[in-house]
Formats: C-alpha cells, structure tokens, sequence
C-alpha cells in the first residue's frame, strides 16, 4: 500500500461560518437541494460524531452511485472538519481510502479560503497520479460550486 498526499486550495466569496455550516452541519439538507444535479439524498447511518458513516447518494447518470464517509471529526470553532472516502466513488479497486482534512479560513479581501489536504491510500505498487487526483477535485468542485452559489442566492440559509 502506498500513500499521495496533495494539497489544494479553493476560494469563495462566501464566508467560513455559513460555508461550513453547508458542508458539515446541514450538509443532509442542503447538498441535495443546493446540488440535485448530482447528489439525490445524503444519509447519516448512526449519530453525527466521529466515527459515524455518511451515506452520499447520487443521481442516476452519474459514474458513481454513491459513496460512504467516516466522520473523523469537526471543530466549529475553526471551521475545521475531517472525513475517510471508505466506499463507493472513486475508490474501485485501486484505492483503499482517501482521507480529507479541510479548513475554511477568512480570506483577506473577504469570503474565504478552504484548504484541504487529502491523502490517497492505493492498493499495492498503484501509484496515484497528479492529473488523476486533479480529476477528481474537478468532480466535486461542480458540487462545491453549487452549494456556494445556492449560498450567494440564499443569504439566509446557513447563518
């Protein structure tokens, strides 16, 4: 087994509270309607704490039915949060895992930065490439994209 991390940085005019708030703590309801060209449901197999697994249902027509997170864990005060792709997805059979580390942090003209770092565990010699990781940030930036533009388009969601 081998292991790639790659960072990545992502901006929004959308301030860190409300986008966190988005991502992890009304991510059940506001993913499918912010998103229902991709996400169909999003489930949450037992409490919302580290540990429980989150079931991430998609529309039909898309490469992937579904995936399963494990919640590592989220600090709303630093708008930090932390999760393990462990099913579905991506992974097929050259992928174990991916882990995510994110932050959002206030950016200097206003909105804000998320920093992620993700650490792509392969099965056996498979080697992870650059442009294959780049792949799959582009596919989830069209959900991240439309919860911030649902975000823009409704300033009281999320506050």
């Amino acid at each position: 087994m081998g292991v790639v991390t790659y960072n990545y940085d992502s901006t929004s005019p959308v301030a860190p509270a409300r986008l966190f708030k988005a991502f992890v703590l009304e991510a059940d309801k506001v993913w499918p309607i912010a998103a229902p060209h991709a996400i169909k449901s999003i489930e949450v197999e037992a409490n919302p704490g580290p540990g429980s697994i989150v079931k991430i249902n998609f529309v039909e027509g898309l490469p992937f039915q579904y995936m399963k997170h494990q919640i590592g864990g989220h600090d709303e005060n630093k708008f930090s949060y932390s999760y393990s792709l462990i099913e579905g997805g991506p992974l097929g059979n050259k992928l174990e895992k991916i882990n995510y580390e994110n932050k959002f942090e206030a950016a200097v003209g206003g909105g804000s930065v998320c920093k992620s770092s993700m650490k792509f565990y392969t099965f056996g010699d498979y080697v992870i490439t650059e442009d294959e990781i780049k792949v799959l940030i582009k596919g989830s930036e069209g959900v991240y994209k439309a919860i911030e533009a649902y975000l823009l388009a409704n300033p009281d969601a999320c506050n």
